[in-house]
């Protein structure tokens, strides 16, 4: 734990990395930097900060340079350049691309409108509803040693950033639903009552991307078609977390909203944190609707001992 850090909540964690950020836009930063003064491992930081701000960290440093560039664009007596390079940005052309995905016009024409509100303010998640006292929202989970299994599916490469997964992994799943992706899989551990898993991977911090496999636990690689993915994952340790039951039209927003209170109201009490590796979403006859009125299923999160 970086010094200061270990009593204070997630919340004001989080909060003093977007002051650090604040104070620091023209300076280089990087996300084990930004994870040291939060007092978290590289990895748990990465994803608590994009849970409770909705930008991936490195994402929202982006953002709000811009942001404040923006700003200082509308002074007529600064040259555009001089502002891209103040901000990071390492020439004309990236600053002006970055800046019109951003904004939806060019730095010369945001002067020109003589434009002087930008469009990304600095995130405030004090201002969030949370429970200050110690022990936070009670979530039942159960602690599970999973031995190591190979799993055959679909493979999506996505990304965090502007919020591409959220868009993404359901139209994934619509597809493979609507294609009845399962019965191409083959060798499948599950045979009687088939288990679905929803995993995400391959994580990459810097870049915000990550491989999404629908796929089923399988008991060998033979016989595959080409078009799917095999991946293999060691023994871990999860806190596997059960979403409430909930009509049909109900359950995408159970399982975000669940996904949610994981970090924002069990890890910061929990005595644990996101050990990096892969975490899954298991998808059993529970979420069938076809069997059930009230559908619900597991979400598996990789833990480790927190450090002392």
């Amino acid at each position: 734990m970086t010094g200061g850090a270990g009593g204070m909540s997630y919340h004001l964690r989080i909060q003093r990395t977007v002051e650090h950020i604040e104070n620091r836009l023209a300076e280089p930063m990087s996300l084990p930097e930004l994870a040291g003064v939060a007092g978290f491992s590289d990895f748990h930081f990465h994803r608590v900060f994009q849970t409770m701000v909705g930008d991936p960290v490195m994402e929202y440093v982006r953002k709000r340079r811009l942001a404040r560039a923006a700003r200082e664009i509308a002074d007529p007596g600064k040259r555009i350049l001089d502002v891209a390079l103040d901000y990071g940005f390492q020439s004309h052309e990236t600053f002006t691309r970055a800046f019109k995905k951003m904004f939806g016009m060019t730095p010369a024409e945001y002067r020109k409108r003589g434009i002087r509100t930008p469009a990304y303010p600095r995130a405030d998640v004090l201002s969030q509803k949370f429970n200050p006292y110690l022990g936070g929202i009670r979530m039942d989970y159960r602690m599970v040693t999973k031995p190591g299994f190979k799993l055959i599916g679909y493979g999506l490469e996505t990304s965090s950033q502007d919020g591409r997964n959220q868009q993404e992994i359901p139209a994934f799943w619509l597809r493979y639903i609507a294609d009845k992706g399962w019965e191409r899989i083959p060798n499948a551990v599950h045979k009687e009552h088939p288990v679905e898993l929803g995993v995400c991977t391959d994580f990459d911090m810097e870049s915000c991307s990550f491989t999404y496999v629908i796929g089923m636990e399988a008991e060998h690689f033979e016989g595959v078609p080409d078009d799917l993915v095999c991946r293999e994952f060691p023994e871990a340790t999860y806190a596997v977390f059960t979403t409430p039951k909930v009509a049909q039209e109900q359950f995408s927003s159970s399982i975000q909203a669940t996904w949610k209170s994981i970090f924002e109201e069990w890890f910061p009490h929990s005595g644990y944190e996101h050990a990096g590796a892969a975490e899954f979403e298991w998808y059993d006859e529970r979420a069938r609707p076809d069997k059930n009125e009230l559908l619900q299923m597991d979400i598996y999160m990789p833990v480790r001992k927190k450090p002392d």
